[in-house]
């Protein structure tokens, strides 16, 4: 496990080339850290054009990413009788006679109102319970008239579970239910529990994992309203991801190679270097130039997405790195944008980007795409990758710190390597989509897992940012599929997991 010293906020120099560098000055916009540096601008009220230099934030990146896409539309509906009825009846099943229906209907509204505020969509709730099939027919004739992205159904009685089930079945729509604790017994569970379509809520009150369901239907919306630039090859083209939705608009590799060419060495550029550089545990070997070089990056990227109008981006990065060289490494400016929520995809990988954008989505974790292999003798898994995203935990928390190195197969120019946190819970996975006149579905490789160390360079080889990690579902981490997986932070592979189930996507290990 390599050592790391405590991060200070203690002047320390800064070497390259055998050569000490003052730190920045703390005064004036030069001189702020990285994460400042991009916290004043994000914070601004209004969009900054790059095609002026300057750097566009994180605030701003989001705006412009929603701001064209339309809320997920969500209706839903609550299923009981009135209470009153049960009182001539005389007896009241599950819930029992003590449970307030009606109250408990307002005090779940509420809750529904601050999600729909918290996650920007909309919650079209029914005021009046479903009662009868007459009922449930109408809702499910509303609801096949109208524009509806998911559905959220609430029993409040066991009785009337039959509607839960006829509406799930009639409409094919992805359907989050939630039944608090006393209303069904197991064998109803059973029947949604593990049902493709369906994530079932069986929980005492449990209105965060409803927040989690609508943000899983907020995700599949936005997947499907998305573009992806990618860079690469001659010819222009733009084609449609099956099943998923997302848009993917290439461009020749030549448009970044012109957009990085005229990006001139402008005061954001030295600034956001001078960030890199200030935020640094170490610099290696990298020189002065080659980060100011890597900083253009971030801003040639940014001028595509812009103008594009796109979600994320990815690049067929390796060949304008062999000679002659035609850019240089974008991975400083893949760490950037990932930082700021943009998926940043290498190699042109489209699942792996596809990826990146879901779990950034659904999770607000920017991801690590790697190549995998393993240390047979500690049975972990070993990642590696020349560029990950720093704000592991999330664009508006703390920076892991990182080192400034060359690019590890190029040997020049200037790429990050993130220290990871040891102890830190994980979750990695992989989208695999089908082609699309496939009858099959697709699949997502998730794991779960902790991150041990990161092995130092040298001794390992590999690539500059790199993770040995345990995996929790494999007794034999040899047995791990896929290549270019992504990592984020956080145990989140249960809830990916009920993602895939609402989507019909095929989790597997």
């Amino acid at each position: 496990m390599e050592i790391r010293a405590a991060r200070t906020t203690t002047p320390r120099k800064l070497h390259w080339k055998g050569t000490d560098v003052k730190p920045l000055k703390s005064t004036g916009a030069a001189g702020l850290s990285r994460r400042d540096f991009l916290q004043a601008i994000g914070g601004t009220t209004a969009s900054i054009s790059l095609s002026s230099g300057t750097l566009l934030g994180a605030g701003a990146v989001a705006r412009a990413s929603t701001g064209r896409k339309k809320a997920a539309i969500v209706r839903g509906a609550f299923i009981y009788p009135p209470t009153e009825s049960l009182r001539q009846v005389g007896y009241y099943s599950w819930p029992g006679s003590t449970f307030d229906a009606e109250g408990r209907q307002a005090k779940y509204m509420k809750s529904i109102r601050q999600i729909e505020r918290k996650l920007g969509i909309r919650i079209v709730m029914d005021e009046k319970p479903l009662d009868t099939a007459d009922d449930t027919a109408r809702f499910v004739a509303g609801i096949q008239q109208a524009e509806t992205d998911g559905l959220l159904l609430i029993p409040f009685k066991k009785g009337h579970w039959g509607h839960v089930t006829r509406i799930v079945e009639e409409t094919q729509i992805p359907t989050v239910v939630l039944a608090t604790l006393g209303i069904l017994l197991v064998g109803h569970v059973k029947q949604l529990h593990r049902e493709p379509g369906v994530f079932l809520i069986n929980s005492l009150d449990n209105l965060d994992a409803v927040e989690d369901g609508m943000k899983m239907i907020r995700t599949a919306c936005r997947m499907k309203q998305s573009r992806i630039v990618n860079l690469r090859g001659a010819e222009p083209n733009e084609t449609t991801v099956p099943h998923i939705g997302t848009t993917v608009r290439t461009l020749p590799r030549a448009r970044f190679v012109d957009e990085f060419t005229r990006t001139d060495v402008t005061p954001a550029v030295k600034a956001l270097a001078k960030s890199y550089m200030t935020d640094a545990e170490k610099v290696l070997e990298p020189t002065k130039a080659d980060i100011v070089e890597a900083a253009k990056t971030y801003f040639a990227l940014r001028r595509i997405i812009e103008a594009e109008k796109a979600d994320a981006v990815m690049m067929d990065c390796l060949p304008g790195l062999r000679r002659p060289h035609t850019h240089v490494p974008p991975c400083m400016g893949y760490m950037s944008l990932r930082d700021e929520g943009v998926p940043a995809g290498c190699e042109s990988d489209l699942d792996a980007t596809l990826t990146l954008m879901l779990l950034q989505q659904l999770f607000d974790k920017p991801g690590f795409q790697h190549n995998p292999t393993v240390d047979t003798e500690k049975n972990h898994y070993f990642c590696a990758h020349c560029t990950s995203a720093s704000k592991m935990k999330g664009s508006n928390a703390p920076a892991e710190p990182y080192v400034l190195m060359n690019h590890a197969e190029a040997g020049w120019g200037c790429v990050p390597r993130v220290l990871f946190t040891p102890g830190q819970d994980i979750t990695i996975a992989k989208y695999l989509s089908v082609t699309g006149d496939s009858e099959e579905r697709p699949q997502m490789l998730v794991y779960s897992g902790q991150v041990i160390g990161c092995p130092p360079v040298p001794q390992t080889g590999g690539c500059r940012t790199n993770a040995e990690t345990t995996i929790n579902e494999l007794g034999d981490v040899c047995d791990l599929k896929g290549h270019h997986l992504c990592m984020i932070y956080g145990d989140c592979a249960r809830r990916l997991r009920q993602f895939c189930r609402l989507y019909r996507i095929d989790a597997v290990t």
